[in-house]
Order: structure tokens, then C-alpha cells, then sequence
């Protein structure tokens, strides 16, 4: 996969993208966990369920708390990835290679790696199992296990992705067949999706749009392409202000949107895409495409559904404020897995972090927890291959900005942000429990505007 290369002009916006892609170079190992480690126990005193950027993260957070032999993580996969920049890698910005790296060397030095699935979860009884017939117990338990794809819901799918012109960027296997899809492309529909279920990073399914339209711009096809943004939900985005300014870009770049359509069945055989019309059930339309990115359904995962720890639709019952369970107060979510009522992203679970290590090291003590998680996430909504609108709100939908300019207006800096900084920040501060958002950003330019 050959990349786009990004354009870039003028002194500042050098200066600025050659500090940023500091973010693509690797820092040295500090503490790595290498594999290598005594037998595993049958006790610790925290049990981290999942090995994401919420596992992680809070693994890290705790080894400083109790140490490193007190905490044990149950991961069953061998690379951990930066999800985020597969938005980038679909677009043929980034080489997917770049968003990996093996989980042995994010997992924190002496740390415990338990290689296995989770299947059961044990509150009542302070345990869980894994799919190796093993029996662990805890004194205290981090779930964060993440989202499910559950692309076979789709009538046609995940086979379908056999075929060509069809791709996701939402999972390892499928993003890279997004670019090949857009580089393929010469006439007709290009599809983009958003499924009638709570997702991961809610803004991708139309950052991939505004990426296709203006690749097919710099290639030459734009007049030959018709861009077909159908979504179950019935708005652009959930909060006004960023809702306006996208509208507008929706409005001068001739794009089309369609509310209340979800996604029902690929024909990929015939290259034909089926959506339900959510306000009239049973009423469909069948599209043709030339290219086709499919955001999948998604959900608790499937060993959380029926686990005493989940509310009545299946996620981490936890409270909003403190990510302390509501019913088991030695258990505590973090990220996708959890009903917190806001966006589900890399940003979010970062400011959970900072919340949760504070809340759980209150709980130790047996004090009650006074840090209040505010639902704080962001959005880097990429308009193009060097623009960014950047996204940030909190639980009631209200922007919760950290610069001190419009951030509704795309701008290069924050795509050099999104697509050099993060990273960076990510893999160097985050998954060593050294990044809980950027609120201390707000407050020190609050303060120097004030």
C-alpha cells in the first residue's frame, strides 16, 4: 500500500509538522514487559480484564499503586493496536504497520500477562474464568474489555469482504481493502454506513466520506462520483456546534446524507447495498455501489451480556461520575464496555483514567471517592488529508474546548495533531498511565486568557 502523501506549506505549518512527527518515531523501552515472567498466580490483589488502551492504561496506573506483582492483565491477543489512526490507513495516509505492536511490549514491566478469554465473570464470588479452565480471584477488578464488531448481523457479511469494493476501517482484516476500494474506484455510488447500535468512535464512519471525496478530487474523479452517506441516526452529529459546521462542509462539497437508513444486507456479489428505512420498519431500498465502506453493528461483548456486572442492554453498570460499579464496589469499568453515557473513544478513556486511578485509590483507602468524571471525550473529525475539525464535548453534549481558538473550523495544526501528536502520546504516555486527557491544557490557557 502506497500512502498519500499529505501536502504541507508554508514556515509554521513545517515547523509545526516536523515537531509533530516526533510522534512517529518510536521512544526507547522504559520498563517493558517482556514476556518472560513466574508461573501465573491464582490471586491478585487487581485483576485487569482486557488488554486495550483502557486495560492498559489502568494496569500501568495501578503497578504504581500496589506493584507490579499485585496486577495481572487477561488478554488473549498478540498485538495491540492504535485503532484510531486506521481512519488514516483507509484513506491510504498511514501504513497500518504503524498502528501495532506486539501486546508483550505494552503490558507493564512485571506486570502479569495472562494469555487467555475471558468467559465468565463471578462478582458475588470475587473471580472470574478463562477460556483455559482457569480460576482467578481479586481483590478489586477493572473490566475493560472493549466493543464487539458484530459485522455477521449484516445480512452478507463478514464474506462479503472477499469481494472487492468493499472495506471497513474498523477492523484489522478489513481496512486496508478500504483503500484498495477507493483507489479502484471509477464511476458510480460510494457508500458510506453508520449502523443503528452504539459504536466506537462515532465520528470514523463519516471521516472515511470526507477522505473518499477528497481523494477522488486530487485523482481526477470527482464528477464521476456520487457520495451516499446513509445513517440510522438522524442527525450529522450530536452536538450543534460541530453539527453546523459540518453541514456546511456537506452542503459546498455536494454530498449526500440520509437519516433513519440502516444497513440491512450486502450483495457484494452484485455489488449492491440493502438499508431498512427505520422510520417506516420493513420498507428497504437497494443501492448499487462502486464502493462500499461498511461501519458494523456493535456491542457488549458477548461474555459481559449475561455477567451479573451488566445492566439490562449489557454493559458495565457502573456510576457515571466515578466508574465505580453500581452494585459490586470493589469492581470498576473503564471505556467501550461501560454505559456511560457519552462517546466512546481513545480521548474518553484517557480522562477515565485519571478518574478511575483516583477513584480506586480512595476506595483502598476506604475513603469515598470526590473526583468527578464530567464525560469529557473528542472527536478529531477529519475532513480531508490535512484538515481537522476537533471535536470536544462533554456528558451533555456541550463543547469542553481545549485551545483557545474556534475549533469548528478545520484546521491543518489539529490534523498534525490527529495524525502525528496522538500517537506519540498514545504509545510514550498514555499506556504508561501518564496521559488523563488534556484538561490541565484547558486550564493553563484559561488561565493565561483570563
Amino acid at each position: 500500500m502506497t500512502p498519500l502523501a499529505t501536502s504541507v506549506s508554508g514556515p509554521r505549518a513545517r515547523l509545526f509538522a516536523c515537531f509533530l512527527r516526533l510522534g512517529t518515531q518510536q521512544a526507547g523501552p522504559l520498563q517493558l514487559h517482556t514476556g518472560a515472567s513466574l508461573a501465573a498466580k491464582n490471586h491478585y490483589e487487581v485483576l485487569v480484564l482486557g488488554g486495550g488502551s483502557g486495560g492498559i492504561t489502568m494496569a500501568a496506573r495501578m503497578k504504581r499503586r500496589v506493584g507490579a506483582d499485585n496486577v495481572a492483565i487477561v488478554e488473549p491477543s498478540e498485538r495491540h493496536f492504535y485503532q484510531p489512526i486506521w481512519t488514516l490507513v483507509g484513506a491510504g495516509a498511514k501504513q497500518l504497520s504503524s498502528s501495532g505492536r506486539p501486546t508483550a511490549s505494552v503490558i507493564p514491566s512485571g506486570v502479569e500477562w495472562i494469555k487467555a478469554r475471558v468467559v465468565e465473570l463471578n462478582p458475588d464470588k470475587n473471580c472470574i474464568h478463562t477460556d483455559t479452565g482457569k480460576e482467578i480471584s481479586y481483590k478489586y477488578l477493572i473490566i475493560a474489555l472493549g466493543i464487539q464488531l458484530d459485522y455477521e448481523k449484516i445480512k452478507g457479511l463478514p464474506e462479503g469482504f472477499d469481494h472487492p469494493k468493499i472495506g471497513s476501517n474498523y477492523s484489522v482484516k478489513t481496512v486496508e481493502k478500504t483503500w484498495k476500494a477507493l483507489q479502484d474506484f471509477k464511476e458510480g455510488n460510494a457508500i458510506f454506513t453508520f449502523p443503528n447500535t452504539p459504536v466506537k468512535c462515532a465520528g470514523a464512519p463519516q471521516k472515511i466520506m470526507y477522505l473518499s471525496e477528497a481523494y477522488f478530487r486530487k485523482t481526477g474523479k470527482r464528477s464521476k462520483a456520487n457520495i451516499i452517506f446513509n445513517t440510522s441516526l438522524g442527525t450529522i452529529f450530536g452536538v450543534k456546534k460541530y453539527a453546523a459546521a459540518l453541514q456546511e462542509i456537506i452542503r459546498e462539497r455536494n454530498l449526500t446524507v440520509n437519516y433513519k437508513q440502516n444497513l440491512i444486507e450486502v450483495r457484494a456479489d452484485r455489488q449492491e447495498a440493502v438499508f431498512e428505512n427505520l422510520d417506516k420498519p420493513g420498507e428497504t431500498q437497494v443501492i448499487s455501489y462502486e464502493m462500499l465502506h461498511v461501519t458494523p453493528p456493535m456491542s457488549s461483548p458477548d461474555v459481559l451480556k449475561t455477567s451479573p456486572v451488566a445492566d439490562a442492554v449489557g454493559w458495565v453498570d457502573v456510576d457515571k461520575e466515578t466508574l465505580q460499579h453500581k452494585k459490586y464496589p470493589n469492581v470498576f469499568g473503564i471505556g467501550d464496555c461501560t454505559n456511560l453515557p457519552t462517546s466512546k473513544t481513545a480521548a474518553a478513556v484517557a480522562a477515565q483514567s485519571g478518574i478511575l486511578d483516583r477513584t480506586i485509590s480512595l476506595i483502598m483507602k476506604n475513603k469515598k471517592p470526590t473526583k468527578k468524571y464530567d464525560g469529557y471525550t473528542s472527536c478529531p473529525l477529519v475532513t480531508g488529508y490535512n484538515r481537522v475539525i476537533l471535536a470536544e464535548f462533554d456528558y451533555n453534549a456541550q463543547p469542553l474546548e481545549t485551545f483557545p481558538f474556534d475549533q469548528s473550523r478545520e484546521r491543518l495544526t489539529m490534523y498534525l495533531m490527529k495524525a502525528d501528536l496522538m500517537p506519540f502520546l498514545y504509545w510514550n504516555m498514555m499506556l504508561r498511565g501518564y496521559w488523563g486527557g488534556p484538561a490541565f491544557l484547558r486550564k493553563l490557557f484559561h488561565l493565561g486568557m483570563s
